[in-house]
């Protein structure tokens, strides 16, 4: 190669590292959103509607993110982060997601059987003697309850598809979960770690007999003291080693670290038309006790703090068969296992069934939302939902901080105003 010739091709990968965006770890690939199928003006209507909640009173401030075809196309803050001390949102503030934990801690399960170590069809008193016999309250007509024996042993798949008749604390024997100081899905505040809590859990009275009913509760904080056990890890750790690291979400914790306190959005409640702040320090319906509070029970079921970035991070990585950029977290397989239906005659939602940590869309006009069959996405207690959309290669995050929401139309307006945004 003449000495010209290197000096060309020195000259051209210069330029090229000049005209090239570079990505951080947290950061996908942005995209201007008619290169890849969707209408700038018509996802300004987005922007448009997001904001007239704040300027009505009705919310305090959010964070959406829309990327599709593996390109952010649109991410967007609106109002304010703190309310009181007049702070903007911002793109990077830190949400309590909640139940959007679920997803993360359903993978990390999901890891371990990929490793051997575990099968989701296993019971679950194979990890977690206190469950190899566990109870069931049977209501009576007048109130009362029986205890009765459960019929058939709890299944790590069970725990996944929340069919394994553990609420939270809800059910006709909540005052023996009241006397045990175990109701509510909230444990920031908890100075025990997670897998006492569970210890303790286990020998109470469930509310329905194993693969019976879908019933919502603490099965996947269960499943968080099972990976403790199975990997040898506090849950913490594992996340951070095995998902958090490796999919580069970098501002999602159980526990926020001080240097990132200011980034954490304010919790509001709807009231009177209006809104009010949480209680601060608070409990669940509140500021809680994630920066200051004793930094010891690590919440399979809702303990994350996360952005809206991180979280689509998260998401790309299903959609792309298990795979983020140079990092294969899971195969495709065990993604396609995770995001199919299986309920089988347990009652759920219209049009949906449930998966490994997800809801399914299975009949779009049964939902009677826009969306795609085969849909798959939860949400969180603080008002945050996701959905990712295989058909539409879509990955959508809303996350905001109120609790409780008041009957607030916002979720169902931003998914007609993103799939009305489509236009190829």
């Amino acid at each position: 190669m003449t000495a010209r010739r290197v000096h060309s091709l020195v000259l051209l990968l210069v330029l090229t590292a000049l005209i090239t965006p570079v990505h951080s770890a947290e950061d996908l690939p942005r995209a201007r959103p008619e290169a890849v199928g969707l209408s700038g003006p018509r996802l300004d209507r987005l922007t448009d509607v997001m904001q007239a909640y704040v300027d009505d009173g009705r919310l305090a401030g959010g964070v959406v993110i829309v990327a599709r075809r593996g390109r952010v196309a649109y991410l967007e803050s609106f109002g304010q982060r703190d309310r009181e001390s007049n702070s903007p949102m911002t793109t990077d503030a830190i949400f309590r997601i909640a139940s959007q934990t679920k997803a993360i801690i359903s993978t990390g399960v999901m890891l371990l059987q990929e490793e051997g170590k575990l099968l989701i069809s296993d019971p679950v008193g194979r990890y977690l003697p206190e469950f190899a016999r566990t109870q069931v309250a049977v209501a009576h007509e007048d109130g009362g309850y029986d205890i009765v024996p459960a019929r058939g042993r709890i299944t790590i798949r069970q725990l996944l598809t929340h069919t394994s008749g553990v609420s939270y604390g809800s059910g006709p024997a909540n005052d023996r979960w009241e006397a045990a100081g175990i109701q509510g899905w909230y444990f920031a505040d908890r100075d025990e770690p997670v897998g006492d809590t569970i210890s303790r859990l286990a020998s109470l009275p469930f509310d329905a007999h194993p693969g019976t009913q879908w019933v919502y509760g603490y099965n996947t904080d269960i499943l968080g003291a099972l990976i403790e056990v199975v990997s040898g890890q506090p849950l913490d750790e594992f996340l951070q080693a095995r998902i958090l690291d490796p999919l580069g979400m970098e501002d999602t914790h159980f526990y926020l670290p001080l240097e990132k306190a200011n980034r954490l959005a304010t919790v509001y409640s709807a009231a009177g038309g209006g809104l009010e702040r949480a209680p601060d320090p608070g409990h669940m319906v509140g500021q809680g006790a994630y920066v200051s509070g004793p930094r010891t029970s690590f919440s399979g079921g809702a303990g994350l703090l996360s952005t809206a970035t991180d979280y689509a991070r998260f998401l790309q990585m299903t959609l792309n068969g298990g795979e983020l950029e140079d990092t294969r977290l899971l195969s495709r397989k065990t993604v396609e296992l995770m995001t199919t239906n299986h309920l089988t005659d347990q009652a759920f939602r219209a049009g949906q069934g449930f998966g490994l940590g997800f809801s399914i869309v299975e009949n779009v006009g049964a939902r009677g939302l826009p969306g795609s069959k085969g849909e798959y996405g939860w949400g969180g207690a603080y008002h945050s939902t996701y959905w990712v959309d295989p058909t539409e290669e879509l990955v959508v995050v809303y996350l905001t901080q109120l609790i409780p929401a008041g009957g607030l139309d916002d979720q169902g307006r931003l998914r007609a105003l993103i799939y009305q945004a489509i236009v190829d």
